[in-house]
């Protein structure tokens, strides 16, 4: 097993990779920006190394200062959480190039992946069912004509080199067609530095269903089983469960098969997620696959039991994986609520600031992965996740009923958050019946009650708790491991207490 492992990100997810190194007796080093000095993981790691200024550029996207720190703390491998370079394939061959092991696939398993046009054939190949449409990228706005022509609107434009929902253009007649195009192809080449196009058949109202899967080097693949992950917004996914409420034991097997299939197709190593988009037939097309750990998947871990980011380390390390397909099954419901600082009043606007009053929820069947603490700042400068707030319940309706309570018990006073979207959400009776689809929030949502703070008694608390931050925050400009046993002692005390 690693001694010390860089985790190459922030927030909740750099927390999260933290805490299974130390069950793993794994020493974790963090990278932080200007901004997020004080940041959560930056407490509660080993050791801290600024790797520049707010831009994620000049920071969390700068392989050679990431790579520069590995050198420095002396680790053997790098994790790459989520989102920035987890799914950067130059990345993931630039670590191996310099000696550290990659937490995640292959750099290759990546590049190929992560080009969709080539994930399509890939999965063809293998058998796999896709939704119709181009198997290579359009030449021009001639072919795209001619193409949607043939597989009849509406379809979807998708870049290439996609994913996230960037680069996506619904188009739903001949009319939208070129201006839709331009859309994509700028979005793309902004996102991505690729403008090529694909196209899809666009299937009206799916569900977005999605298989974790574990994949070891000794040849062991295996499945989690789905998550239903159908509420989002904007191609965003907002609130996930498993099991799926829509699909049978039947379609979960098959679904299962086929996600372990594709997974081998591609030659897969650690854990990932092949993510299917499915009609109201229940037939189940292959839509991407994310070569990471996922966002969500804190609700397979309530639901089997396994520790998938422990896993996913243990296979890096060249372990395998402890455990055989018969021998997971699920047991209760989970249901995650991602809690961002947006303000859903305001057509879910960033809401950054200063969290005054942070009081967590807790209880049977709660758990919360979270990013921030009384005092802090959620910055303007990265993504607005500052928790996943994840409750297991013996059945479906006892998670719902004990998340609503959960996050009627969360506190948080400073910024906007979308808690009480959710709340409305789960009051749904067309979410409490399991009857949505990935359009619910577009047609349903339109407005909450609107959030309530003291202003007065925040400001106050804002004050004292800064004054607390000055006097007790963890010195972050070098590594714990030059000062003395004493200092360090009394570090991690203070942290245990923040």
């Amino acid at each position: 097993m690693f001694k010390k492992v860089l985790i190459a990100n922030r927030g909740e997810i750099a927390v999260r990779i933290i805490r299974a190194c130390r069950e793993l007796g794994i020493s974790p080093v963090a990278v932080y920006s200007e901004p997020d000095r004080n940041a959560l993981h930056v407490k509660y790691s080993d050791e801290s190394y600024c790797i520049g200024p707010a831009s994620s550029q000049q920071s969390y996207l700068n392989m050679e200062k990431i790579i520069k720190v590995a050198e420095e703390a002396g680790v053997e491998a790098i994790h790459p959480g989520y989102g920035f370079l987890a799914e950067n394939a130059n990345f993931a061959r630039r670590c191996e190039e310099c000696g550290f092991v990659f937490i995640g696939p292959k750099a290759d398993t990546i590049e190929k992946m992560g080009y969709k046009v080539t994930a399509r054939k890939t999965m063809m190949e293998a058998g796999v069912p896709v939704v119709p449409g181009t198997v290579e990228p359009i030449k021009d706005d001639n072919e795209a004509f001619e193409i949607a022509s043939e597989i009849g609107y509406p379809i979807i434009l998708k870049a290439a080199a996609g994913g996230g929902g960037k680069g996506m253009r619904l188009v739903r007649d001949e009319k939208e067609m070129r201006s839709a195009l331009r859309g994509a192809r700028s979005e793309g080449l902004s996102a991505f530095g690729d403008d090529a196009l694909y196209i899809e058949k666009y299937i009206e109202r799916p569900r977005h269903i999605e298989i974790q899967i574990l994949s070891d080097m000794h040849g062991n693949t295996v499945h989690l089983f789905e998550r239903e992950c159908s509420i989002q917004r904007r191609h965003q996914k907002v609130i996930e469960e498993t099991p799926s409420p829509f699909i049978n034991d039947d379609i979960r097997k098959r679904m299962g098969e086929v996600a372990v299939r594709a997974a081998r197709a591609a030659r897969y190593l650690g854990a990932g997620t092949v993510e299917f988009i499915v009609d109201r037939d229940k037939n189940f097309y292959f839509l991407e696959m994310n070569t990471r750990i996922q966002v969500e998947h804190p609700i397979t871990e309530m639901v089997t039991g396994i520790d998938i980011v422990k896993t996913q380390i243990e296979i890096a390390a060249g372990k395998e994986i402890p455990f055989k397909q018969e021998d997971i099954r699920q047991h209760g419901w989970a249901i995650e609520c991602r809690i961002y600082a947006e303000d859903p009043e305001n057509n879910f606007f960033p809401a950054p600031g200063r969290i005054y009053i942070l009081k967590n929820p807790s209880g049977p069947g709660i758990r919360d992965d979270c990013g921030i603490y009384e005092g802090c700042e959620v910055s303007v400068h990265y993504d607005p996740l500052i928790s996943k707030l994840v409750a297991w319940g013996r059945d479906r309706r006892e998670a719902i009923e004990r998340m609503k309570r959960a996050l009627r018990e969360y506190v948080i006073v400073g910024v906007k958050t979308t808690i009480p979207f959710h709340i409305w959400a789960l009051e749904d009776e067309d979410f409490i019946a399991g009857n949505f689809d990935t359009t619910f929030i577009e047609r349903k949502f339109k407005s909450i009650p609107r959030q309530k703070e003291d202003k007065e008694v925040a400001g106050i608390l804002s004050a004292i708790l800064t004054h607390i931050n000055e006097k007790t925050k963890k010195p972050t400009e070098k590594s714990l491991s030059q000062d003395s046993a004493w200092k360090i002692a009394g570090r991690r005390m203070l942290m245990n207490r923040l």
